[in-house]
Protein backbone atom coordinates (compact mmCIF):
# COMPACT_ATOMS: atom_id res chain seq x y z
CA UNK A 1 0.00 0.00 0.00
CA UNK A 2 2.31 2.68 -1.25
CA UNK A 3 0.98 6.19 -0.96
CA UNK A 4 2.40 9.65 -1.49
CA UNK A 5 3.05 11.61 1.66
CA UNK A 6 3.24 15.37 1.25
CA UNK A 7 6.65 16.65 2.21
CA UNK A 8 7.74 20.16 3.11
CA UNK A 9 8.55 20.70 -0.56
CA UNK A 10 5.15 19.51 -1.76
CA UNK A 11 3.17 22.74 -2.08
CA UNK A 12 -0.46 22.04 -1.33
CA UNK A 13 -1.11 25.68 -2.17
CA UNK A 14 -0.41 24.89 -5.82
CA UNK A 15 -3.31 22.42 -5.87
CA UNK A 16 -6.95 23.39 -6.27
CA UNK A 17 -8.90 23.53 -3.03
CA UNK A 18 -12.11 21.54 -3.48
CA UNK A 19 -13.64 21.39 -0.01
CA UNK A 20 -13.23 23.53 3.10
CA UNK A 21 -15.00 23.09 6.42
CA UNK A 22 -14.93 25.93 8.93
CA UNK A 23 -15.80 25.87 12.63
CA UNK A 24 -18.13 22.88 12.45
CA UNK A 25 -19.99 22.51 15.72
CA UNK A 26 -22.69 19.95 16.54
CA UNK A 27 -24.54 19.99 19.85
CA UNK A 28 -27.16 17.61 21.22
CA UNK A 29 -28.62 19.31 24.26
CA UNK A 30 -25.79 19.70 26.72
CA UNK A 31 -23.54 17.33 24.76
CA UNK A 32 -21.14 18.96 22.30
CA UNK A 33 -20.35 16.24 19.78
CA UNK A 34 -18.18 18.48 17.58
CA UNK A 35 -16.49 21.74 18.53
CA UNK A 36 -15.06 24.24 15.99
CA UNK A 37 -13.59 21.61 13.69
CA UNK A 38 -12.19 22.75 10.36
CA UNK A 39 -10.07 21.36 7.54
CA UNK A 40 -9.45 21.64 3.81
CA UNK A 41 -8.82 19.07 1.10
CA UNK A 42 -7.47 19.68 -2.39
CA UNK A 43 -7.70 17.99 -5.76
CA UNK A 44 -5.27 15.06 -6.00
CA UNK A 45 -5.12 14.72 -2.22
CA UNK A 46 -6.18 12.24 0.45
CA UNK A 47 -7.00 13.69 3.85
CA UNK A 48 -7.24 11.17 6.65
CA UNK A 49 -9.39 11.68 9.75
CA UNK A 50 -8.53 9.55 12.75
CA UNK A 51 -9.58 9.40 16.37
CA UNK A 52 -10.95 7.07 19.05
CA UNK A 53 -14.47 5.67 18.85
CA UNK A 54 -16.97 8.40 19.67
CA UNK A 55 -14.50 11.18 18.87
CA UNK A 56 -16.87 12.88 16.42
CA UNK A 57 -15.46 11.72 13.09
CA UNK A 58 -18.71 10.55 11.49
CA UNK A 59 -20.50 13.55 13.00
CA UNK A 60 -18.05 15.68 11.07
CA UNK A 61 -19.18 14.04 7.81
CA UNK A 62 -22.82 14.51 8.83
CA UNK A 63 -22.19 18.23 9.34
CA UNK A 64 -20.36 18.64 6.04
CA UNK A 65 -23.22 16.97 4.15
CA UNK A 66 -25.90 18.89 6.09
CA UNK A 67 -27.61 15.81 7.50
CA UNK A 68 -27.44 17.11 11.07
CA UNK A 69 -28.13 20.52 12.59
CA UNK A 70 -24.86 22.32 13.08
CA UNK A 71 -23.01 25.61 13.16
CA UNK A 72 -20.14 26.48 10.86
CA UNK A 73 -19.76 26.73 7.10
CA UNK A 74 -18.78 24.43 4.23
CA UNK A 75 -17.35 25.56 0.90
CA UNK A 76 -17.23 23.41 -2.25
CA UNK A 77 -14.94 24.76 -4.98
CA UNK A 78 -15.02 28.12 -3.21
CA UNK A 79 -18.81 28.39 -3.07
CA UNK A 80 -20.73 28.33 0.19
CA UNK A 81 -22.85 25.16 0.24
CA UNK A 82 -23.72 25.25 3.93
CA UNK A 83 -27.46 25.44 3.25
CA UNK A 84 -27.76 22.94 0.40
CA UNK A 85 -29.56 19.67 0.85
CA UNK A 86 -27.63 16.42 0.72
CA UNK A 87 -28.83 15.42 -2.75
CA UNK A 88 -27.94 18.89 -4.05
CA UNK A 89 -24.41 18.44 -2.71
CA UNK A 90 -24.22 15.06 -4.44
CA UNK A 91 -25.31 16.67 -7.72
CA UNK A 92 -22.46 19.14 -7.31
CA UNK A 93 -19.94 16.36 -6.79
CA UNK A 94 -19.74 15.94 -3.00
CA UNK A 95 -20.46 12.27 -2.28
CA UNK A 96 -20.04 10.00 0.75
CA UNK A 97 -20.10 6.41 1.87
CA UNK A 98 -21.17 5.01 5.23
CA UNK A 99 -19.71 2.49 7.65
CA UNK A 100 -22.36 -0.02 6.61
CA UNK A 101 -22.76 -1.10 2.99
CA UNK A 102 -25.83 0.38 1.30
CA UNK A 103 -27.13 -1.15 -1.92
CA UNK A 104 -30.35 -1.79 -3.77
CA UNK A 105 -30.61 -5.38 -2.60
CA UNK A 106 -33.09 -6.44 -5.29
CA UNK A 107 -30.85 -5.17 -8.13
CA UNK A 108 -27.77 -6.88 -9.49
CA UNK A 109 -24.31 -5.44 -8.97
CA UNK A 110 -24.34 -4.07 -12.52
CA UNK A 111 -27.82 -2.59 -12.08
CA UNK A 112 -26.66 -0.90 -8.88
CA UNK A 113 -23.77 0.64 -10.82
CA UNK A 114 -26.13 1.80 -13.57
CA UNK A 115 -28.32 3.46 -10.95
CA UNK A 116 -25.29 5.39 -9.68
CA UNK A 117 -24.69 6.98 -13.08
CA UNK A 118 -28.22 7.18 -14.49
CA UNK A 119 -28.37 11.00 -14.45
CA UNK A 120 -25.69 11.20 -17.10
CA UNK A 121 -27.50 8.72 -19.34
CA UNK A 122 -31.19 9.37 -18.71
CA UNK A 123 -33.35 10.16 -21.74
CA UNK A 124 -36.19 12.63 -21.99
CA UNK A 125 -39.65 11.07 -21.59
CA UNK A 126 -40.80 12.20 -25.05
CA UNK A 127 -37.68 10.73 -26.64
CA UNK A 128 -38.26 7.38 -24.93
CA UNK A 129 -41.86 7.29 -26.27
CA UNK A 130 -41.36 8.46 -29.84
CA UNK A 131 -37.80 7.23 -30.46
CA UNK A 132 -37.48 4.06 -28.35
CA UNK A 133 -34.32 3.00 -30.19
CA UNK A 134 -32.57 5.99 -28.62
CA UNK A 135 -33.55 4.79 -25.16
CA UNK A 136 -32.17 1.35 -25.97
CA UNK A 137 -28.91 2.87 -27.20
CA UNK A 138 -28.72 5.02 -24.07
CA UNK A 139 -29.32 1.99 -21.85
CA UNK A 140 -26.54 0.09 -23.55
CA UNK A 141 -24.20 3.04 -23.14
CA UNK A 142 -25.06 3.28 -19.44
CA UNK A 143 -24.43 -0.44 -18.95
CA UNK A 144 -21.09 -0.16 -20.74
CA UNK A 145 -20.08 2.79 -18.54
CA UNK A 146 -21.24 0.94 -15.42
CA UNK A 147 -19.17 -2.08 -16.43
CA UNK A 148 -16.11 0.14 -16.83
CA UNK A 149 -16.78 1.64 -13.40
CA UNK A 150 -16.96 -1.79 -11.77
CA UNK A 151 -13.82 -2.91 -13.59
CA UNK A 152 -12.01 0.22 -12.43
CA UNK A 153 -12.69 -0.45 -8.74
CA UNK A 154 -11.83 -4.13 -9.12
CA UNK A 155 -15.27 -5.77 -8.97
CA UNK A 156 -14.75 -8.94 -11.07
CA UNK A 157 -17.08 -9.48 -14.03
CA UNK A 158 -18.30 -12.79 -12.58
CA UNK A 159 -20.11 -10.82 -9.86
CA UNK A 160 -21.81 -8.25 -12.12
CA UNK A 161 -25.00 -10.29 -12.49
CA UNK A 162 -25.12 -11.31 -8.82
CA UNK A 163 -27.08 -9.59 -6.07
CA UNK A 164 -24.87 -7.50 -3.75
CA UNK A 165 -25.74 -9.67 -0.77
CA UNK A 166 -24.40 -12.73 -2.56
CA UNK A 167 -20.89 -11.43 -3.30
CA UNK A 168 -17.87 -11.52 -0.93
CA UNK A 169 -17.70 -8.82 1.71
CA UNK A 170 -14.45 -7.38 0.37
CA UNK A 171 -16.06 -6.94 -3.04
CA UNK A 172 -19.08 -5.29 -1.39
CA UNK A 173 -16.78 -2.64 0.08
CA UNK A 174 -15.33 -1.92 -3.36
CA UNK A 175 -18.85 -1.70 -4.75
CA UNK A 176 -19.74 0.89 -2.10
CA UNK A 177 -16.85 3.06 -3.29
CA UNK A 178 -17.93 2.60 -6.92
CA UNK A 179 -21.51 3.67 -6.19
CA UNK A 180 -20.36 6.79 -4.32
CA UNK A 181 -17.90 7.70 -7.08
CA UNK A 182 -20.31 7.11 -9.95
CA UNK A 183 -19.68 9.89 -12.45
CA UNK A 184 -19.05 13.54 -11.76
CA UNK A 185 -17.68 13.11 -8.24
CA UNK A 186 -15.23 15.78 -7.12
CA UNK A 187 -14.94 15.01 -3.41
CA UNK A 188 -15.47 11.62 -1.78
CA UNK A 189 -16.08 11.30 1.96
CA UNK A 190 -15.33 7.68 2.89
CA UNK A 191 -16.40 6.52 6.35
CA UNK A 192 -14.23 3.56 7.39
CA UNK A 193 -14.02 1.99 3.92
CA UNK A 194 -11.69 -0.73 5.24
CA UNK A 195 -14.01 -1.84 8.05
CA UNK A 196 -13.94 -5.62 8.23
CA UNK A 197 -11.15 -5.96 5.65
CA UNK A 198 -7.70 -7.47 5.93
CA UNK A 199 -4.84 -8.69 3.78
CA UNK A 200 -5.47 -8.69 0.05
CA UNK A 201 -8.86 -6.98 0.29
CA UNK A 202 -7.32 -4.01 2.09
CA UNK A 203 -4.53 -3.81 -0.50
CA UNK A 204 -7.12 -3.70 -3.31
CA UNK A 205 -8.99 -0.92 -1.54
CA UNK A 206 -5.80 1.09 -1.02
CA UNK A 207 -4.94 0.77 -4.70
CA UNK A 208 -8.41 2.00 -5.69
CA UNK A 209 -8.21 5.03 -3.38
CA UNK A 210 -4.79 5.97 -4.70
CA UNK A 211 -6.03 5.65 -8.29
CA UNK A 212 -9.05 7.85 -7.47
CA UNK A 213 -6.67 10.49 -6.17
CA UNK A 214 -4.77 10.33 -9.46
CA UNK A 215 -8.05 11.19 -11.20
CA UNK A 216 -7.85 14.64 -9.60
CA UNK A 217 -10.37 13.83 -6.89
CA UNK A 218 -10.19 14.93 -3.29
CA UNK A 219 -10.76 12.15 -0.76
CA UNK A 220 -11.48 12.47 2.95
CA UNK A 221 -11.10 9.11 4.67
CA UNK A 222 -12.17 8.20 8.20
CA UNK A 223 -10.24 5.10 9.14
CA UNK A 224 -9.22 3.02 12.16
CA UNK A 225 -6.68 0.90 10.29
CA UNK A 226 -3.54 2.89 11.01
CA UNK A 227 -1.33 1.02 8.54
CA UNK A 228 -3.74 1.85 5.73
CA UNK A 229 -4.32 5.52 6.47
CA UNK A 230 -0.65 6.21 7.21
CA UNK A 231 0.35 4.69 3.87
CA UNK A 232 -2.12 6.52 1.60
CA UNK A 233 -2.87 9.89 3.23
CA UNK A 234 -1.12 13.14 2.34
CA UNK A 235 -2.30 14.82 5.53
CA UNK A 236 -4.13 13.63 8.64
CA UNK A 237 -6.50 15.33 11.07
CA UNK A 238 -6.81 13.89 14.56
CA UNK A 239 -10.13 14.44 16.38
CA UNK A 240 -10.63 13.59 20.03
CA UNK A 241 -13.68 14.34 22.18
CA UNK A 242 -15.19 16.40 19.38
CA UNK A 243 -12.24 18.74 18.92
CA UNK A 244 -9.22 18.83 16.63
CA UNK A 245 -6.21 17.59 18.53
CA UNK A 246 -3.55 17.66 15.82
CA UNK A 247 -3.01 17.91 12.08
CA UNK A 248 -0.04 17.17 9.88
CA UNK A 249 1.61 14.65 7.61
CA UNK A 250 1.45 10.98 8.64
CA UNK A 251 5.00 11.12 9.99
CA UNK A 252 4.21 14.24 12.01
CA UNK A 253 1.06 12.66 13.41
CA UNK A 254 2.94 9.51 14.39
CA UNK A 255 5.49 11.57 16.30
CA UNK A 256 2.95 13.76 18.07
CA UNK A 257 2.82 12.69 21.75
CA UNK A 258 -0.77 13.95 22.09
CA UNK A 259 -1.89 11.63 19.33
CA UNK A 260 0.00 8.67 20.73
CA UNK A 261 -1.59 9.23 24.12
CA UNK A 262 -5.12 9.77 22.78
CA UNK A 263 -5.24 7.12 20.10
CA UNK A 264 -2.21 5.37 18.72
CA UNK A 265 -1.16 4.05 22.08
CA UNK A 266 -4.59 2.66 22.96
CA UNK A 267 -5.66 -0.89 22.35
CA UNK A 268 -8.15 -1.01 19.46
Amino acid sequence: MEGRVASSGDSIGDRRELLRAENLTVQYGALIALRDVGWTVHADEILGIIGPNGAGKSTCFAAVTNTVNHRGRTFLEGGDVSDLRTFELADRGLRRTFQQNSFFGELTVLQNAVSAIFRDFSTHLAASIFTPWREMTTRRSAEAAATQLLDFVGVPARYHDELPGDIPYGVQRLLSVALAYGTGAKVLLLDEPAAGLSGGDMKKLADVLIELRRRDLALVVIEHHMDLIMSIADRIVMIDQGAMLATGTPSEIQRDPRVREAYLGRDE
